[in-house]
């Protein structure tokens, strides 16, 4: 399968390292010139730079014979237009984008989006729900891609305690998107340092849930 990832922030590094950890033909546009160097030193031609919202950079990505785009920079704006780009112009099976704005969701599915990910939304579903430590919280917006939202405590006597978030072995197709510290919450990079007493929120595959789980369990 070929995926093409239009932004490389967080969202948009994480999903192509793990695409191409699962041996699929994967390309990350970034238009940021020093975003686009970061990632290259370690994704190398895995990542290109331009601005995904532009024919020519689009036809020199191989948007004609993709199987999926994926937008997620942190414009709506530019994600709205690369995949509509894809749809229209280049016949894309498959477009995926991130929505900033939870309000905008209902536009994207009306001008033919296939799908949409608000993780402002799913934050917020995990407090209307009143998620309790250690449960696993299937949520409707998820299930067509069998995705669970996981919580984990880490413990005091956990592995990943003072380990960066990059450095860890996650399951295929997981991400961690949310680190509750006290009564913080934070956003984390590859840089996050987990601590003891962090809640994790990650999205899993139901099947890899025990994995992620035995990733954080007490030694």
């Amino acid at each position: 399968m070929y995926v093409i990832i239009v932004g490389g922030g967080n969202v948009g590094y994480y999903l192509a390292k793990t695409m191409a950890s699962e041996r699929h033909e994967v390309l990350l546009l970034e238009k940021d010139r020093a975003r686009y160097r970061t990632v290259s030193e370690e994704l190398g031609e895995l990542v290109m730079q331009g601005d995904g919202c532009e024919v020519a950079l689009q036809t020199q990505a191989g948007f004609g014979r993709a199987d999926a785009v994926v937008a997620v920079t942190g414009s709506d704006d530019d994600n709205l237009v690369v995949c509509q780009m894809a749809k229209m112009e280049h016949n894309v099976p498959r477009t995926i984008s991130r929505v900033n704005d939870p309000r905008n969701e209902k536009l994207f599915h009306e001008l033919g989006i296939d799908a949409t990910v608000s993780s402002t939304k799913i934050i917020y579903n995990l407090l209307e729900q009143e998620v309790g430590g250690g449960e696993l919280i299937p949520l409707a917006a998820l299930n067509r891609g069998n995705i669970e939202i996981v919580e984990i405590e880490i413990g005091p006597r956990s592995p990943v305690t003072g380990q960066e978030i990059r450095a860890l072995q996650l399951p295929p197709e997981s991400l961690i998107f949310t680190v509750l510290r006290g009564e913080t919450v934070v956003l984390p990079s590859g840089e996050t340092v987990l601590e003891e007493g962090d809640r994790v929120l990650a999205l899993v595959k139901a099947v890899q849930e025990p994995a992620m789980r035995a990733l954080f369990a007490e030694v």
